[in-house]
């Protein structure tokens, strides 16, 4: 059986930026390679709100050399999009969409066989770079599995004239304020922190904090969600609990790796709140020979210390030492 499964150099699970970089790198160094992705290309940022901006400048978003033109200052989740589908094409990049990966075990032979939910792969080294947006922070609290609890939001024409409840004060959450409150939803946000969060987008705070205070979105501090009913929510407040009329919660509560994923293939996290995975930052690999981690993955819980335009050289990295055990 062994003898029909395509075999690579280097197996690059998730077809996010630095993903594709490390595709990218591998190509330019002669490796053989496969990028394996379970939802579309950079699905991450497809997932992103629709109408979202990024914080960072478009040329800190760039691979592989190749200008990220905008016509903003700021790039849009669409230009993006865009970018990487052309980075993508121009390096003809070997990339299986919409194949996630179940299972990766090492044979006798020292190769991997991975195991996804469409075939079969042999592969040398594997990459990891599956972000961290695909498991959400759970509330933990009644009712949060009913169908009008959402931890992704996309576009905010769907909640017009509805009641709308957005828990956090980050970035996601000001946006999901913000913009079904422009289409007219009736927004109350629950915040466990004292005021907005510094993180948010510096010119999109002053926003939020003057809608908050001119009484246009209804905001409680110092609050937690405490059950999640078909017609309503409770707050757990300062003054005591409130119940409020609700038709859609928003739990913009975070994301985190698929700690499990790492786990079943026997890398090690520490056993703290961050849960960081074991790697070495000269070579990325883990504590598991020839499995190398790229990206916000290797922060564990905190997700906020790798970006695209720090964790680009992961890749380069990673191709070094491949290529440095086989010369």
């Amino acid at each position: 059986m062994s003898d029909t499964l395509t075999q690579v150099d280097v197996l690059i699970i998730g077809a996010g930026p630095i993903g594709l970089t490390c595709g990218i790198e591998a190509q330019a160094a002669g490796l053989s390679y496969l990028i394996i992705e379970k939802g579309c290309l950079v699905n991450s940022l497809y997932n992103y709100p629709s109408n979202m901006t990024f914080f960072s400048t478009s040329e800190k978003l760039e691979i592989g050399g190749i200008p990220f033109v905008s016509v903003n200052l700021k790039p849009t989740r669409a230009e993006a999009l865009e970018y990487y589908r052309r980075a993508a094409v121009h390096f003809n990049l070997n990339i299986r969409l919409f194949e996630e990966v179940s299972e990766v075990a090492r044979r006798p032979d020292s190769l991997f066989l991975i195991t996804t939910k469409k075939g079969s792969y042999l592969a040398k080294n594997i990459v990891i770079s599956t972000g961290f947006y695909d498991v959400p922070v759970k509330l933990n609290i009644q009712g949060e599995d009913l169908p009008k609890v959402r931890h992704y939001y996309k576009d905010p024409h769907y909640y017009a004239f509805q009641n709308v409840a957005v828990i956090g004060a980050g970035n996601s959450s000001v946006d999901a304020a913000l913009e079904t409150f422009r289409k007219s939803a009736n927004v109350t946000m629950i915040i466990r922190g004292s005021e907005i969060s510094h993180r948010v987008k510096y010119w999109v705070r002053p926003d939020i904090i003057n809608r908050i205070k001119e009484g246009s979105i209804k905001a409680y501090f110092n609050s937690s969600l405490e059950e999640i009913t078909p017609t309503a929510i409770i707050i757990r407040t300062p003054e005591g609990k409130v119940s409020v009329p609700n038709d859609f919660v928003l739990a913009m509560t975070g994301y985190l790796p698929n700690f499990n994923f790492l786990k079943n293939i026997g890398i090690e996290c520490s056993l703290d709140e961050l849960q960081l995975p074991t790697h070495s930052e000269e070579t990325m690999e883990t504590n598991v020979p020839n499995v190398y981690l790229a990206g916000v993955v290797c922060g564990g819980m905190n997700t906020h210390s790798y970006f695209i335009e720090n964790s680009r050289v992961h890749a380069q990295k990673i191709v070094n030492h491949i290529r440095s055990l086989t010369t």
